[in-house]
């Protein structure tokens, strides 16, 4: 995040009068004293730049400007500075304070217009006096993007900057979610991965399913070879190598098979852990792991896959793991079942989101999801995480992303000391 250049991140505008609070919004994002905030009009007297790493957009560039209507002294020339960030911005964050729409804010807002520029109003200080019904119908007819809450609220932090967040990424322009790579980045170029394929009742006859044919193809795309082979003969093959695979891959239905014939000196996950990544957010969904121990008898567990199948005997989903996950705590869990594009409304019923490896959806809707979650107050994971954390192995698949493994061994300590 640190190398990533100005011109590749995304560039966010923060706009609006003076002292309507900017620069305090700005310090509540960053959570940071990034820029000074005084009540003296024109305070920001330059454009303030802070580059960081906003998850789960990826980097960004917040760019504080100087109020739009400053009279104070060299304010033309502040002025001149603020409107060249019309041109630079990808996003348009306008602030403003309840019951106040003058001409300052149309011309923000025709500017955004102009420029077809994603628009967001964020009304702020609502802890000094509370918008009106005919306020809010005001400014959600002008855009349904529309954020309420004050910027000194500390409190209400992650209320605050999650709803921003979630604008952000249902309006994000195309190509600022790419994805990380799937395993190219996890070994040397001239590396070796060995995936591990079981060929079961739910493999497709006659060919692979879409993450194993993804993964192959972002490893040959990043210059290293691919050894195939079933669980079953993975260790005979092991044993016949000279040389050790830089990083071992399975299907999560064999994980435990696979660490236990894994040499630890030899990092290793599964699938879907590579695909919480590339979907999702890996850190948020590792954490989400840590919730199973703290679920209780009556606890309700969503079970969301993405895709539509006719479900076999045994299905993963639909049955393996809302079994293991009885047996892990013992309890008599509620464990309810979307699929397809299908996403309950009522996602604050539940203790926890088991979703699927995502492979059917964009990157912009398995994020939107987490953040419906986080919204909710639910925590969520993913199938291979959940499964790698009931088979007792999680931490050993997350080896090869120390900063998911952080998370969750917090988020778990976090558990454990509450329990006793």
């Amino acid at each position: 995040m640190k190398k990533t250049p100005k011109s590749l991140r995304l560039q966010i505008g923060i706009f609006g009068r003076t002292n309507v609070g900017k620069s305090s919004f700005l310090n509540l994002v960053t959570a940071q004293d990034v820029s000074i905030t005084s009540p003296i009009p024109g305070t920001t007297t330059d454009v303030v730049e802070k580059t960081m790493e906003l998850l789960p957009l990826g980097p960004v560039v917040f760019l504080d400007t100087g109020g739009i209507d400053d009279i104070s002294t060299l304010a033309q020339l502040r002025i001149k500075k603020t409107k060249k960030i019309f041109d630079r911005a990808d996003f348009i964050l306008l602030i403003v304070e309840p019951e106040i729409w003058t001409e300052s804010e149309e011309n923000i807002y025709r500017e955004a217009q102009e420029r077809n520029t994603p628009f967001i109003i964020i009304v702020n200080k609502t802890d000094i006096r509370e918008p009106s019904t005919d306020f809010i119908k005001k400014v959600n007819a002008i855009t349904n993007k529309v954020v309420f809450g004050s910027s000194i609220d500390k409190e209400e932090r992650d209320v605050f900057v999650n709803a921003v967040k979630k604008c952000l990424i249902e309006l994000v322009p195309p190509g600022f979610l790419n994805p990380p790579a799937l395993i190219g980045d996890l070994m040397p170029s001239g590396g070796l991965a060995a995936l591990i394929i079981p060929i079961d009742l739910e493999a497709p006859k006659g060919r692979l399913i879409l993450p194993q044919v993804q993964t192959i193809r972002d490893a040959l795309d990043n210059d290293s070879a691919v050894l195939v082979v079933k669980e079953r003969e993975y260790k005979h093959l092991l044993d016949r190598f000279k040389i050790k695979p830089d990083i071992v891959v399975c299907d999560s239905q064999v994980v435990l098979k696979m660490t236990a014939d894994t040499p630890k000196d030899i990092n290793c996950t599964t699938f879907s852990i590579l695909f919480a990544r590339y979907k999702g957010d890996l850190i948020e969904m590792a954490k989400g792991a840590a919730v199973i121990d703290k679920l209780k008898p009556g606890d309700k567990v969503l079970i969301a896959e993405t895709c539509s199948h006719h479900a076999i005997e045994d299905d993963i989903g639909r049955v393996k793991i809302p079994r293991w996950i009885r047996q892990y705590t013992g309890a008599d869990i509620k464990i309810d079942i979307t699929s397809g594009r299908d996403y309950p409304d009522n996602l604050k019923e539940y203790k926890l989101v088991v979703h699927c490896g995502s492979c059917m959806i964009t990157r912009k809707e398995m994020l939107l999801r987490l953040q419906y979650a986080k919204d909710a107050g639910v925590s969520i994971t993913n199938y291979g995480i959940c499964i790698s954390f009931l088979q007792g192995v999680l931490e050993r698949v997350l080896s090869p992303f120390p900063a998911a493994l952080e998370a969750y061994n917090k988020e778990n300590k976090k558990y454990t000391r509450s329990k006793t």
